[in-house]
């Protein structure tokens, strides 16, 4: 079926993922890595990151509560601790992928996000937020769980993003760098990527859509 709309997640996508910036902060303060992943994967739709991601508490309540959730789990870490990690590079040839992309396509973004920095991308400074506002610009419609109420892998948020860009799952494609959140996108008949290497991804896309991204 052809694809009418290109679909994508922000963080770990279009910008390097958070997860780098979580081990270098893990190996600083002696923590095993991957802990806070660890967390945040613990009651995974009822826990503090969750109900921030969906706006239901304040950062003041999520720095108080991520950390008692953490400490349970061997190791207290405040949640702004957390927060200030977020909010990656973009990665330009990515961003050149989506400017093509939205000369043909209907492209949409889909993120989980936070009430934290500038802007839906979190960014870290007015210059991060500049340049990640252009990048957002390019979008047809953005969905932000902050502002949705409703976070990935809900099947509710990529049905808004859908309805949103006037396109049915079935003719268009995702891309996430998290495997549950690409299942319930492929359950409703989306084709679904999963971005681990950037250059990989992007050879997928291309042989999703038919043409080249990176020669246009």
């Amino acid at each position: 079926m052809m694809i009418e709309a290109v679909i994508w997640d922000f963080g770990g996508v279009l910008t390097s993922s958070p997860f780098e910036a979580f081990n270098r902060y893990e190996d600083e303060q002696g923590i095993p890595r991957d802990f806070i992943r660890m967390v945040n994967a613990t009651n995974p739709d009822s826990n503090a990151w969750a109900q921030f991601e969906r706006s239901e508490i304040s950062l003041d309540e999520f720095d108080r509560r991520f950390a008692a959730e953490s400490e349970v789990l061997g190791h207290a870490v405040p949640g702004r601790e957390v927060i200030a990690l977020l909010g990656g590079d973009l990665r330009p040839e990515m961003v050149r992928a989506l400017q093509v992309c939205q000369g043909r396509y209907r492209v949409g973004c889909i993120t989980n996000n936070v009430s934290a920095g500038e802007g839906p991308g979190m960014a870290r400074d007015q210059r991060r937020a500049q340049a990640i506002g252009d990048v957002m610009a390019l979008f047809h419609h953005i969905i932000e769980s902050r502002l949705a109420g409703v976070r990935k892998p809900d099947p509710r948020i990529y049905l808004m993003a859908c309805d949103a860009l006037g396109v049915v799952p079935e003719r268009a494609v995702y891309l996430d760098d998290l495997g549950v959140n690409l299942k319930p996108a492929r359950e409703l008949g989306m084709r679904t990527i999963k971005v681990v290497d950037p250059a990989a991804a992007l050879d997928e896309l291309e042989t999703i859509l038919g043409h080249s991204l990176r020669d246009a």
